[in-house]
């Protein structure tokens, strides 16, 4: 099954060159040259059905045939070494800390602006800094309580970040749910490995969570709140509501009284403490955003502010996010914690200035353009596979609205092997590992290993044709 098996000028997770196994990896690649086409035909079959007898799906809103589709699973899994893991966890750890210090210095005193290691307009103009937040006070100073963070590695195997996930990042659920049906279908394959368990994630969110209720509330009401089922996340709200015992609420089951929040139930009126809201700050609140919303709760925002119901993740992190804000991550990490980056961020252009404006117009069949505010890899221009009339099209958008646009350099991505029809071939991936903020952080030993499932591409969003493999990280002593 690896007979046709293609080691490109890129870098193979698996392989050294082809033939020769990377050492943690000899283990699964002797147990998966020893299956016939037919045993690993019946396990992708099993794993189908499991997924698909669970109701793990996803949206994909621009799909005329339908949006509900079974998320697609790749059987091969991804090993990351103890050493490797050990630079990704202290990389991540240093990241999220800079983030959220920079959060509170936007809202609050503004150092890092008034010091002009960010330009100003480049906040002011960002669509996600919230004006409503300023001087706001939120519990424990912690904004970003829940971040994913997207790795990628280069042609020499080095890791860096490609952009953080701090509003409302998802995939979490399918880390959970890949690790199960990878028990159930492949129990041999774990037989050579200690691998570090994920399972603990949703007891961890919920310490996260518990830590944001004000002292004098002993036993704090969670709640998540979805934006409901058609929701292209809505399997995840409603599992790890599950998973932490916590009610899954949409906005209408939720009401304002003199500035506190309570829940609709059976019984009358429940006061709520923490909110894990997975809804855009724009549908939050229609008395504070928009006016149009149905999805939100009104007042919510005026409960928020006076202390009463807390807010996971914070009203205002996506200014964090933005991708026009991502290059300047190093810079925050130097200025709030006079430290070096561990992880690298990717070359990147912003279109806001001249200069750069300059460079990717004159060059956008070599450039990845991405807009800065859109996710699940829509707004996206790939110079290199473009047609001309499609570039042109993107540069009269830039020249429109240069501060919606950034760009990078296209990264080769890392490949892994993955099933094709009756044989294994080389596939790009990245990683998105999920970090917990609070009392003391906590780094999900793995993360969503996407994967580009067609031949070439570069693209690993589900939304756009990708899927998933299972990551394991091996414990310090393999």
């Amino acid at each position: 099954m690896f007979q046709q098996y293609q080691i490109e000028d890129v870098f193979d997770e698996m392989f050294l060159e082809p033939g020769v196994t990377r050492p943690h990896y000899e283990a699964v690649f002797g147990q998966l040259t020893n299956l016939t086409t037919d045993a690993i035909d019946r396990r992708r079959r099993m794993a189908d059905l499991s997924f698909r007898n669970q109701g793990i799906t996803f949206t994909v809103y621009n799909d005329a045939t339908g949006v509900e589709r079974i998320f697609p699973f790749d059987l091969v899994p991804r090993i990351v070494p103890a050493a490797e893991w050990k630079t990704i966890e202290e990389g991540l750890e240093q990241r999220i800390t800079a983030l959220n210090m920079f959060c509170h210095d936007i809202y609050h005193e503004q150092k890092i602006l008034r010091e002009k290691v960010i330009p100003a307009d480049l906040i002011y103009s960002a669509r996600m800094f919230r004006r409503e937040m300023i001087h706001v006070n939120v519990p424990n100073n912690t904004y970003i309580h829940v971040c994913g963070t997207d790795l990628i590695r280069d042609k020499w195997g080095g890791y860096m970040v490609l952009e953080d996930n701090g509003r409302t990042p998802s995939g979490v659920s399918y880390v959970l749910e890949n690790r199960a049906v990878m028990k159930r279908i492949f129990p041999s394959l774990f037989e050579s490995y200690r691998i570090r368990a994920v399972e603990d994630y949703p007891f961890n969110l919920l310490q996260c969570l518990k830590e944001l209720a004000k002292s004098t509330v002993e036993e704090p009401n969670i709640v998540v709140l979805t934006p409901g089922i058609f929701n292209s996340a809505y399997f995840e709200h409603s599992f790890l509501a599950r998973q932490m015992g916590v009610e899954l609420v949409e906005g209408r089951d939720l009401i304002v009284e003199n500035n506190r929040v309570y829940m609709r139930t059976t019984a009358g009126l429940q006061k709520v403490d923490v909110i894990y809201r997975r809804i855009d700050d724009d549908f939050l609140d229609p008395l504070c955003f928009r006016g149009d919303s149905i999805l939100g709760v009104p007042g919510l925002m005026n409960a928020y502010r006076c202390g009463n119901v807390a807010l996971a993740n914070a009203v205002g992190t996506g200014v964090a996010d933005d991708k026009a804000v991502y290059p300047y991550v190093p810079a925050m990490i130097k200025f709030y914690l006079d430290q070096e980056p561990i992880l690298p961020n990717v070359k990147t252009y912003v279109c806001a200035e001249d200069d750069d404006r300059k460079f990717v117009l004159e060059n956008l069949h070599e450039l990845v353009v991405k807009a800065t505010n859109e996710s699940g890899g829509y707004g996206m221009l790939m110079g290199h596979q473009a047609s001309k009339a499609e570039r042109d099209d993107f540069a009269d958008k830039i020249k429109q609205d240069p501060r919606n646009f950034i760009a990078q350099p296209v990264i080769q991505l890392s490949q892994h092997p993955s099933l094709v029809d009756d044989h294994f071939e080389g596939r790009r991936i990245d990683l998105r590992p999920y970090i917990l903020y609070g009392k003391k952080t906590y780094v999900i030993p793995g993360g969503l290993t996407r994967v580009a499932l067609r031949e070439g591409s570069l693209v690993v969003n589900s939304s756009q044709g990708g899927g998933s493999k299972d990551t394991w990280v091996l414990e310090d002593s393999q």
